[in-house]
């Protein structure tokens, strides 16, 4: 008796009959049927062999040569088939090997990959290994071999690949499409929102579901102004309720206001506990971010005023409250209406309160300089970030990515984008030196597989159904999103952007010349001109809507000098630390003032169209008159500029200040801190760890200017 030994070492008995199946499958392949004498030959061959070895085993992979050989010697092609099926099963078996070790990694210690995700709960830990899996897939039946070389050594970064095969990345959701005339939502009609209380119940319950259908950031623009008609009705029905009761006027008015104020303060509460304690079904919390101010009635303004005083406030136990992270709160800054003197004068003053204690908001310029205060200033458009820091290009209602004529005008709300593929400029400028080969040349390789993978994403996510995403697609929340459940979203992708990530041009700069973006920087600044040039050449041609996206890199700071390191090796000022610097930032470790940090960030400001932020760090002890004087000068130079300061919560004894790290006060470690990561907060302390990654932590004990 003869037994096959099989990979799992157990025993099964030789049968022939086993071959001929696995050939005739093989030969199916290949749209071959073997004849009668074909078959007797393969058996005849397969057992003589067998036979012939002389021991009473076989190995599985002896067994697997000595068919492929048969094959060979009768129908080539069809060993061919076999031979490639067999490559395949191995392909699989080592994909599932590096899925079990990261699912093990998972289970027994977490993740860090990405901050917004406890990777201690059970389901964020399904998630992040069916993400695992879904990223292997992605590399093996996505990209191409060139695509993975690049991505292996390090040149390129495809970011999210657990999901660009799935759905889009960051959006502008339009609310208010949805909220109108009324929607469905797993198979409930909900009707329009009668009052405002509602509508934060309904708004919070269309902002999770919606967020969990994408990755990226979720923004939800004019929250002030989405609002307001809802306050309208909550009012009118409220002050019919107290005239009914025979009150005076003027009680009517004072009591039916303050019903209101509470309305609004339980409603953003709610929207606070809701988007920091429910994970999506992707397992993290999603990035949702809400742009405020804007709004001049009496409901949108305090709309405006409330959701900032209950940020400011902050969530938790009596005397050790802080604040939270989502929403991300964005401040739209108009200076006739923000500055000195101006009607919501007492808005912007409230904004800053806010961030000299949460970080929160962040502040957009829509009356500076540059593009998105040149959409505001002549269209009345407003180009809201999606999540952290990214920027959709414009896009014209009737003439697409050019207006038809003068009154022709952008859309921005409803929008969304693809996904980011991140450049690592030193590695490409490192490879350029290696092989004595122009810089651009080797970088005009890098964009154009940037490029490709950008045309096969929109091809491939153009097959999906509207079914995918029904709030999206067919309620009204994207642009164009009326379809049918049924119909493929392929008419939607054309107003969609996709993103050329930058990471590192400090590093570049250094790799150059041996100096610093503010040392130099004339390097970087020409780098970054050309980059331009090439993706308004690859816009024009593909007739798609690319844009140069200022990469907000979390667990890509590490990753990116390890890839450095393994290739070209330790280079001082490039690849010493444990981190790379984020897009066009200067070095967190320079000795310059914030308004130096201003002034040499601006040299890039209008080369990262796509997704750019600009923050400094506040060296000071809540010093609302700084802050202010930042603020004002970031919006007449047309920033979207964050606060940076360095939150620190003793949850012992509730003791709060800046940046420390054994409590003062009753000598405790036990900390919250929240840091800015890069666009975005997150915490770097709680409850005795982090959910941030080593590097970046390293990086945050470095920061002197950011």
């Amino acid at each position: 008796m003869i037994y096959v030994v099989k990979k799992d070492h157990t025993r099964e008995e030789f049968n022939v009959q086993k071959v001929v199946a696995a050939v005739n499958k093989s030969a199916n392949r290949v749209l071959y049927t073997f004849t009668e004498d074909e078959i007797g030959r393969i058996c005849a061959y397969v057992e003589h062999y067998v036979q012939g070895m002389g021991g009473q085993e076989v190995q599985i992979w002896q067994m697997h040569n000595i068919v492929e050989a048969a094959l060979e010697s009768v129908r080539p092609e069809v060993a061919k088939s076999y031979r490639d099926y067999r490559n395949y099963k191995q392909d699989f078996v080592g994909m599932l090997d590096s899925v079990y070790q990261k699912s093990q990694s998972i289970m027994y210690i977490g993740d860090k990959e990405n901050s917004n995700t406890d990777s201690a709960l059970v389901s964020t830990k399904r998630s992040l290994i069916f993400n695992q899996l879904n990223k292997e897939l992605y590399q093996k039946f996505f990209m191409n071999t060139e695509e993975l070389q690049a991505c292996r050594d390090g040149y390129l970064y495809v970011h999210d690949m657990s999901a660009r095969r799935d759905t889009m990345n960051c959006c502008l959701f339009d609310v208010e499409n949805v909220l109108r005339g009324g929607f469905e939502m797993g198979n409930l009609w909900y009707n329009e929102p009668k009052t405002l209380n509602v509508a934060f119940d309904v708004i919070g319950d269309i902002v999770l579901s919606a967020a969990s259908q994408q990755y990226g950031g979720f923004t939800a623009p004019n929250v002030d102004l989405l609002l307001e008609p809802y306050a309208q009705r909550s009012y009118d029905m409220l002050i019919a309720k107290y005239r009914r009761l025979g009150l005076p006027e003027e009680v009517c008015e004072r009591e039916t206001m303050a019903d209101l104020l509470n309305d609004f303060e339980q409603g953003f509460q709610g929207w606070e506990y809701k988007f920091n304690t429910v994970a999506s079904s992707r397992g993290d919390y999603p990035f949702i971010t809400m742009t405020i101010g804007v709004g001049t009635g009496r409901f949108a303004r305090l709309a405006s005023r409330t959701m900032l005083e209950v940020r400011r406030r902050g969530q938790g136990k009596k005397g050790q409250k802080k604040p939270t992270l989502f929403p991300k709160i964005v401040f739209l800054y108009d200076e006739a209406l923000h500055g000195p003197g101006g009607p919501l004068e007492d808005v912007f003053e409230a904004g800053i309160l806010c961030s000299s204690k949460a970080m929160y908001p962040d502040w957009l310029s829509l009356t500076g300089e540059g593009y998105v205060p040149s959409m505001y200033q002549k269209y009345g458009q407003i180009v809201s970030p999606m999540g952290c820091r990214a920027f959709l290009s414009p896009w014209y209602a009737r003439g697409g990515m050019q207006p038809a004529d003068e009154d022709d005008r952008p859309v921005f709300v409803g929008r969304f984008n693809i996904g980011a593929v991140s450049l690592h400029l030193p590695m490409i400028y490192a490879r350029a030196l290696q092989e004595s080969r122009p810089f651009h040349e080797v970088l005009d390789y890098y964009l154009e597989l940037t490029r490709r993978l950008h045309l096969r994403t929109y091809a491939y996510l153009g097959e999906l159904r509207a079914s995918t995403n029904p709030l999206a697609y067919c309620e009204g929340g994207f642009y164009g999103g009326r379809l049918r459940l049924t119909d493929k979203i392929k008419p939607l992708l054309k107003s969609a952007t996709a993103s050329f990530g930058i990471t590192a041009l400090n590093e570049l700069q250094r790799l150059h010349n041996g100096k610093s973006l503010v040392e130099d920087g004339a390097f970087a600044l020409e780098t970054m001109e050309y980059i331009n040039r090439k993706i308004q050449q690859f816009k024009q041609e593909d007739g798609r809507l690319y844009a140069v996206y200022g990469t907000p890199a979390e667990s890509l700071c590490g990753l990116q000098v390890q890839q450095f390191r393994k290739k070209y090796g330790v280079v001082e000022g490039v690849s010493d630390r444990t981190y790379v610097s984020n897009s066009f930032h200067c070095h967190v470790t320079e000795e310059i003032t914030p308004i130096e940090k201003q002034d040499l960030e601006k040299r890039f400001w209008d080369l990262f169209n796509g997704g750019k932020i600009q923050y400094v760090k506040y060296p000071i002890d809540y010093n609302l008159e700084a802050i202010r004087t930042l603020v004002r000068r970031a919006m007449r130079m047309g920033f979207y500029e964050g606060i940076n300061l360095s939150l620190a919560y003793c949850d012992d004894c509730g003791h709060e200040e800046l940046s420390m790290d054994v409590c003062p006060k009753c000598g405790s470690r036990n900390l919250t801190k929240i840091e800015r990561m890069n666009g975005y907060l997150s915490y770097s302390r709680v409850k005795g760890d982090t959910r941030l990654n080593d590097a970046k932590m390293d990086e945050i004990a470095d920061r002197k200017s950011m």
